[in-house]
């Protein structure tokens, strides 16, 4: 390259933001890291079926993880379960480990993005960020912990931002399907729109269903450290988000939800937390009018209400102590009726379960003064795809790389530590989702 035609801006440019292209020194546009573990099979597999999708329809990828023997078996599974032999002799195999450092550099210095699939995030996902940071690879991960999330935003979004690195948590389940949402719903509504709520249900088929108990413990440890969130949140030194039109209205702790027609509960996840740093990003990054949000989940009739009840008690005094956390981690299936489960769901239980988020909004209409009297047009929008946790994550994970790596023009003009709607807002995201059964639409 002739750096004669290159203007100093543009050199500039170049130097701030990492590459989004392979190159003889970074030969892989993607590497999954905690491939062997439960959810990062299903994530090798998704990413071998859309491989075509990458740049130029061809995309270099990886594995990586601690054990060589154990990533050669997910290979070769993935290659049996797609019927494609040739993955067993295509895809290379690296061995990194996060105890390891020096193996975590050398893989991320390989990677244009690195899709970190090892939780509980707060054990393992610090040490992946900082080398990817340092190491000019990007990171998509799937967490579901707002500690984790947002302690990733403190420490390292200055340093993500110089060099040009994008680091974007909760790319899963937790929390595409409601940030997305979200954003959909605005674009759809023909106004201001000031306020959404959200309905979440999930079925399972005839076989039942269950999820891997890695979620379990997340929620645990979370939930042991709840005081420690409160004070993080204080070193941001955030002022309020302003509150365009009405307040909304916070639900009960239990209430019967005319929506769904079925008991709900606030959702626990770390969807509000989430929907609320994409908020903040746009409204002051983009000076876009800012929308509130409630999430609330159905639990079914009375019936779940009163095992919810029993779990609940029996949840919130165990996790308080380190026995009781140690009893909730050794019985998951016991303490949690049979929901989390240390065998994770069969592949024909994945095949029956679904899931269903309702957004109800309301706002102003064009041409209405968001300032003066009340909300005068309301929306509803629905998210449905498969199983959330080993069909919807990985199609959600890979998803967000191929978009990355397609349309880095349409990212944030900086890099950083951003949530997904504030990386993917004005992506095409959303269309490649649809085509990959996680599907949008207006009610």
């Amino acid at each position: 390259m002739n750096l004669d035609f290159i203007s100093p801006d543009d050199q500039q440019l170049g130097s701030a933001m990492a590459s989004f292209s392979t190159s003889s020194s970074r030969p892989y546009h993607i590497i999954i890291f905690g491939a062997s573990g439960f959810t990062g099979q299903f994530v090798v597999e998704e990413v071998a079926r859309t491989a075509s999708e990458g740049p130029k329809g061809n995309l270099k990828w990886a594995v990586a993880g601690r054990n060589r023997t154990k990533l050669e078996k997910v290979v070769e599974q993935a290659a049996g379960a797609l019927s494609m032999p040739e993955l067993k002799s295509e895809v290379d195999i690296l061995v990194a480990d996060v105890s390891d450092l020096d193996s975590l550099a050398a893989m991320c210095k390989q990677a244009v993005i690195v899709l970190s699939c090892v939780g509980p995030y707060r054990f393992f996902g610090d040490p992946v960020v900082k080398s990817c940071v340092e190491n000019g690879a990007h990171c998509i991960d799937i967490s579901g912990e707002p500690q984790f999330l947002e302690s990733m935003q403190l420490n390292y979004h200055d340093q993500a931002a110089e060099k040009g690195v994008y680091i974007v948590g909760s790319c899963g389940f937790d929390s595409i399907p409601a940030d997305m949402g979200v954003i959909y719903t605005r674009d759809q509504f023909k106004g201001t729109l000031t306020a959404v709520e959200s309905f979440l249900t999930a079925s399972a088929g005839p076989e039942g269903g269950c999820i891997h108990d890695g979620t379990w413990q997340s929620a645990i440890y979370g939930l042991a450290d709840s005081n420690k969130l409160r004070s993080l949140r204080k070193k941001f030194g955030h002022k309020p988000l302003p509150v365009v039109g009405p307040k909304i209205k916070r639900r009960g702790t239990l209430f019967y939800s005319n929506e769904l027609q079925q008991y709900a509960i606030p959702f626990m996840g770390t969807d509000p937390s989430v929907v609320k740093r994409t908020q903040r990003y746009l409204t002051e990054e983009l000076k876009e009018s800012p929308v509130q949000y409630g999430a609330y989940v159905g639990i079914g009739g009375i019936s779940n209400i009163f095992k919810l009840v029993f779990a609940g008690l029996m949840f919130f005094f165990l996790v308080k102590f380190s026995f009781g956390r140690n009893l909730l981690i050794k019985f998951p299936e016991f303490f949690s009726f049979g929901f989390f489960s240390k065998a994770g769901p069969t592949r024909k239980q994945m095949e029956g379960s679904s899931f269903r988020f309702i957004f109800i909004g309301e706002g102003y209409t064009e041409g209405s003064d968001p300032s003066e009297g009340k909300p005068n047009g309301k929306i509803r929008t629905l998210v449905k795809g498969p199983e959330v946790g080993y069909v919807a994550t990985p199609i959600a994970m890979v998803q967000a790389a191929l978009t990355m790596l397609n349309e880095s023009d349409s990212l944030p003009n900086t890099g950083g530590v951003y949530t997904p709607g504030a990386t993917f807002a004005k992506t095409t995201l959303i269309d490649r989702l649809n085509k990959h059964g996680i599907q949008f639409s207006v009610l």
